[in-house]
Formats: C-alpha cells, sequence, structure tokens
C-alpha cells in the first residue's frame, strides 16, 4: 500500500511540469537577455575607455573644442580614469620655470643690496626674471587650460625656451658667484689678508735692516770731524795729551757731582756735557767722566779741550786705561769671542740678518761695544765716589741736575724712571720666563725703568754685590735662553728690588722712535731722552724733534770753525741734527 503512494506522487509532479511548458522558457529568455546586455556594456566601456587619444571613430556626438582637436580630449578630462603624460610634463617645465624666476628675482634683490658696482648684475638678474614672465605668459592661453588638449609641438617650444633661459641663468650665476657667493667671498678675504699680512711682514723686516743699517752708520761730515780733530791731536800732541800729568784732585773728589759719558760719539758726548753745564748754575762743582775707545781718544780730547765749559772739570779716558776689564772677568768680553755671536752681529744676507725681526734691534754691532756694558763696572772704575749720574750720549739735559744728589735712595741702588703702564714694559717683555731660572726669581708683571739717566749710589752697590749678580746671570746666558741681547734686560735682573723710582719729569724717553711724545711733556722733562735708530744728527730723524738738537749744530758748526781755522784747505759742511 505504501508502494502504491509513493508512485501516486511521483506522477503528480511529473504532470505538473509537463502541464506549464511556457513558463521555463521565459525564465531561460530573461536570463540569456540579462547577460547579453551585461557583456556590451562591458565592451563598450572598455572600447571607450582604450580607444587612442587622438582617433575621430567614436565621437558620440561630442563636438570639436576650439583649437580644432576632437572630443577625446573633453572625454579624458570628464573622466580622468588615467594620467596624461604630457600634463605632467609641462607641470614640471612650468614649475621650472617658475622657480628659476624667482631665484633671479631674489638675486636681483641681493644685488640691490650690495655696492655700486654691481648695479650691472641687478639689471641683468631682473631682465632674466621677466624673460621667464614674458614666456609663461606667453604660453598661458595656448597650454594653461584644462580644458584643452596639449599640443605636444608647443610643449616642446615652452621647453626649450624655458631651458635657453636656464642656461642663460646658470652662466650669469656663475660669473657672478664671486659677488654673492658668501663663503666663496670669505676665503678670498682671508687668502687677501694672508698675503697682505705675508707682505707686511716682509716689508717690516725690511725697514728694520735699513732702520738698522742706518742707525749702524755714521754721517759723513762727522766722520769727517772726527778725522780732522784726529789730525789737529797728532799735529799737536804736546798741548792735547793728558799723559804723564797727575789727575786734578776735583776729578776724584766725592764732594763734587760726577758724571759718566760712555761714547765714542765725539759730537753726541760734547752735546752732554755742554747741555748739563749750562744748565747749571755752579759749574766748576760738576765733572764729567767720559770714556771712549782708543780710536776716538784723540778726536775726544780735541773736542773738551778746545771748548771752555764755563769751569766744569772734564776727564777723558780709554776704555783700555781700565786695566781690569779684559775677558777673564767680563763675561760679556769672552762671549764677544764666539763665532757664533759675531755671525749674528754682522750677517749680510737680508734673509738671515731679518729672522728674528722682533729683536733687530739687538743686532746692532753697538751691543758688542764693552763701552756699552761698562754701566756695570761704574763701581770699580771710581773707587773713591760714592754717587754718580750715569747720561747716555743720545741725552740733552734741559733742567739742573743736582737735585738728583738730594732724593733720598732708601738704601736703594738704581735711581731711574719707570717705563711702565698698563701691560707695557713689563719685565714679560724682556725675558724668557718660559726658563725655569728667570721664572724662580722675578716676576713677569714687574714694572721696568729705563737706561739714559740712572742715578747710582755706589756704597749701596758695593753692599749689594751688584757687579757679581750681574756676572752670574751674564754667564747663565752665554747661549742667550734667558733674554736676547743688550744691556737692560741684564740690567733689570741686576738691579730687581733694588730701584728707586724717580719721577718722570727727571727723563723723558723716545725722542728717536715715538713722534707721539706730546710738546709739553718735552719742555717739562729734565732730560730728553733720542732712545732708538732715529737719532738727531741722522738723516732719519724725526722731524719734529730737530729743534731740539740744535745744542748739536751749534758744537758741530764751532768744531768745523775752530779746526778750519787751523787747516784752510779743508771745508766743513752742517749735521743733521
Amino acid at each position: 500500500m505504501a508502494l502504491n503512494s509513493g508512485r501516486a506522487h511521483r506522477k503528480t509532479v511529473s504532470l505538473r511540469v509537463i502541464g506549464h511548458p511556457f513558463r521555463c522558457s521565459i525564465f531561460s529568455f530573461r536570463f540569456f537577455a540579462g547577460f547579453l546586455t551585461t557583456a556590451v556594456l562591458v565592451f563598450l566601456a572598455v572600447s571607450f575607455l582604450f580607444s587612442p587619444s587622438g582617433s575621430g571613430d567614436l565621437n558620440f556626438g561630442f563636438p570639436y573644442n576650439g583649437f580644432g582637436s576632437k572630443s577625446s580630449s573633453i572625454r579624458r578630462s570628464i573622466l580622468a580614469f588615467k594620467s596624461d603624460p604630457l600634463r605632467v610634463r609641462l607641470d614640471q617645465i612650468r614649475k621650472q620655470a617658475a622657480d628659476h624666476r624667482s631665484l633671479a628675482f631674489a638675486y636681483a634683490s641681493y644685488a640691490r643690496k650690495l655696492k655700486l658696482e654691481n648695479s650691472k648684475l641687478v639689471r641683468i638678474f631682473t631682465d632674466i626674471s621677466q624673460n621667464y614672465t614674458d614666456v609663461i605668459s606667453k604660453y598661458h592661453v595656448a597650454i594653461d587650460s584644462d580644458l584643452n588638449l596639449i599640443d605636444e609641438s608647443v610643449l616642446r617650444r615652452f621647453e626649450k625656451e624655458v631651458k635657453e633661459r636656464i642656461r642663460l641663468m646658470r652662466q650669469v650665476i656663475s660669473e657672478a658667484k664671486e659677488s654673492f657667493d658668501n663663503q666663496l667671498k670669505i676665503h678670498k678675504l682671508k687668502d687677501t689678508i694672508f698675503a697682505l699680512n705675508e707682505q707686511l711682514t716682509k716689508m717690516k723686516k725690511q725697514n728694520a735692516f735699513s732702520s738698522m743699517t742706518a742707525a749702524k752708520s755714521i754721517p759723513k761730515s762727522l766722520h769727517c770731524l772726527a778725522l780732522r780733530l784726529m789730525e789737529e791731536r797728532i799735529a799737536h800732541p804736546e798741548k792735547y795729551t793728558d799723559e804723564k800729568k797727575n789727575p786734578k784732585p776735583e776729578i776724584n773728589d766725592p764732594k763734587l757731582y760726577h758724571y759718566a759719558i760712555f761714547s765714542d760719539n765725539v759730537i753726541a758726548a760734547s752735546v752732554v756735557v755742554n747741555s748739563a753745564v749750562k744748565n747749571t748754575k755752579e759749574p766748576w762743582k760738576h765733572v764729567f767722566h767720559v770714556v771712549t775707545d782708543k780710536m776716538n781718544l784723540g778726536a775726544m780730547q780735541v773736542m773738551f779741550k778746545m771748548r771752555d765749559y764755563n769751569g766744569a772739570h772734564i776727564e777723558v779716558k780709554a776704555v783700555e786705561d781700565y786695566k781690569f776689564l779684559n775677558s777673564s772677568y767680563v763675561p760679556v768680553l769672552k762671549q764677544i769671542e764666539s763665532a757664533k755671536l759675531l755671525k749674528f752681529y754682522f750677517e749680510n744676507k737680508l734673509e738671515n740678518a731679518t729672522k728674528d725681526a722682533t729683536n733687530m734691534k739687538f743686532r746692532n754691532p753697538k751691543y758688542l761695544s764693552i763701552l756699552n756694558h761698562l754701566r756695570f763696572y761704574l763701581p770699580e772704575m771710581f773707587p773713591k765716589l760714592h754717587k754718580i749720574l750715569f747720561l747716555d750720549d743720545d741725552i740733552v739735559v734741559q733742567r739742573d741736575l743736582t737735585g738728583l744728589w738730594k732724593i733720598d735712595m732708601d738704601g736703594k741702588v738704581n735711581g731711574a724712571v719707570e717705563t711702565c703702564f698698563g701691560s707695557f714694559h713689563r719685565y714679560a717683555q724682556y725675558m724668557n720666563f718660559a726658563h725655569p731660572l728667570i721664572k724662580a726669581k722675578f716676576s713677569p708683571k714687574a714694572c721696568a725703568w729705563a737706561y739714559g739717566m740712572n742715578f747710582f749710589d755706589l756704597d749701596a752697590w758695593r753692599r749689594e754685590k751688584c757687579t757679581e749678580e750681574y756676572h752670574y746671570w751674564q754667564n747663565m746666558n752665554e747661549n742667550r735662553t734667558l733674554w736676547k741681547l743688550g744691556t737692560l734686560p741684564p740690567g733689570l735682573i741686576t738691579f730687581y728690588s733694588t730701584t728707586k723710582p724717580l719721577h718722570k719729569s727727571w727723563h723723558v724717553l723716545g725722542l728717536g722712535y715715538n713722534p707721539s711724545i706730546s710738546m709739553d711733556e718735552i719742555n717739562k722733562a729734565a732730560v730728553i731722552h733720542f732712545n732708538g735708530n732715529m737719532k738727531p744728527w741722522l738723516d732719519i730723524a724725526i722731524t719734529q724733534f730737530h729743534h731740539f738738537g740744535l745744542m748739536m749744530q751749534t758744537n758741530f758748526r764751532f768744531c768745523c770753525f775752530f779746526v778750519q781755522s787751523k787747516s784752510k784747505d779743508w771745508e766743513c759742511s752742517d749735521a743733521n741734527a
């Protein structure tokens, strides 16, 4: 019975399907139509997207644009489903043009801030900037609209003109780089400064060497005068010699005013004595000890014999007369015999002679002369004296100096005018404080003083054993490691802590190298000092100080007149004083 019911059910279903054939065909047709429509739409879309940009087959009714290009460019603009390589290229070219226009404008603006010689650059960069603007404006209508088709030929012309202007601008910038590149300017200025410093250093060395040569020279007139004075000495030996004559008692009288002058310059020594005598009230109480070398002894004797110094006592001796001054006792005499030291002083080549330009003044051979070192042997040279005034031969006395003997020395050895001010003329400038001996014994900030007018208490000198102190330090400096050369550094060492400062009005220095000294200061000074290379008897003397050497000129003319009266065939020219 169950089997029969199943068969009956299948039969019923079969009859239903067979009974509705039209419904099945309608469903199949709809499905096919939908599929066909979808395929056509996909085909049209693909064809539209991948059609050529310049083709005119598929216009779909779109009109032509204003430049003759067809509606395909409008399709690209509207859909924008793919990028336009010409548009990217256009944007890049236009950006380059705008950037270089801004750069040219910036260079023009910067050039305006520079000096007038760059006005040409202002015009050039302004013109370049304007050219970029003109080019961009020229092609703006053709290529600067999103609704237009970009013509590749127009784009190429635009690109060519922009590149030409970029090339021109780079060339102008390269040529003008020196005016605008600050780093290059700095390097160039540094090179210029370095070259000028090198040139300045070289010129300073040449100037120092020339000045030293001029300072060492003896004017022809003074040399001629010394020869004529010597001729007079030889012609009348009995009149001028002091040999075999007992010295006057005043020469060694400690109650009188004694002066020490060490010089080989006849006129200079005469001016020192004459100016000192002229400004004193009692000349007969003054004794001048003039010491020279053997070669100039005769001329000095004639010079001081032929004039009357108002009763002042003058002793003229040669350094050779002091027998204790020999190389076994005097360290400097022993060192002078050194070949190395002689080469240092007498080097003739400029490049070698100016190696140490800072201490060029110490290369003057006068520092080889024992006359320059006699100042350290005053107690031995004048054993009977208690006090003595040392005077250089390049000073002029303008006031009575007897007041120096009334100064209380407070047990000090050396009375001198200090020359330091601020950080200048301190001990550190004269000695090598890198050396342990100097560093341990002296203060680099100690105030220096000047030789030229120095009042010495010889009793205190002997008590402090200053000569022995000088010998010790001079021997230690045999290789010039403690100080260079000259007499001031060893003097500063020898009389360290034993120097009494004097008022500055006693001694004004610098007339031989410093033209800025005030006339008021000079006029108030007791002694004016022509220290430096520009001595008043040389052609290189400072012009504004010439009138202070009138006494020297007067002495020279007197000597000329005296000698000319003895020898009529000789003509004497004026000295440059």
